[in-house]
């Protein structure tokens, strides 16, 4: 039971590790010098750091391969809400700053 809830764990954090990483990417991509540059290299080391998370991590046992990739799921949904959150409440700020 506890290499699940570990693998679970493993699974949110590798998830928003990718994930914030792609916000991250996509929000300086569109101020970056050299666009394609910038994604190409944050998509190899977002990719190579969860699939070498799940290799070995989680991929001795498909029990916690399947928690962890539910976790990973988990991550995306939270980075979403989160990201969406930010994004309200900078568009709230500069309504107010623009209105003064």
């Amino acid at each position: 039971m506890l290499s699940l809830v570990l693998a679970l764990i493993a699974g949110l954090l590798l998830g928003i590790i990718f994930f914030v990483g792609l916000w991250w990417t996509v929000r300086r991509g569109v101020a970056a010098k050299n666009v394609a540059s910038l994604f190409f290299t944050s998509m190899l080391l977002r990719m190579s750091i969860v699939v070498l998370g799940f290799y070995f991590i989680l991929g001795d046992d498909w029990h916690r391969l399947i928690i962890g990739l539910f976790g990973f799921g988990m991550a995306r949904l939270l980075v979403l809400y989160f990201t969406r959150i930010t994004e309200l409440m900078s568009e709230s700020e500069k309504a107010t700053n623009h209105a003064s």
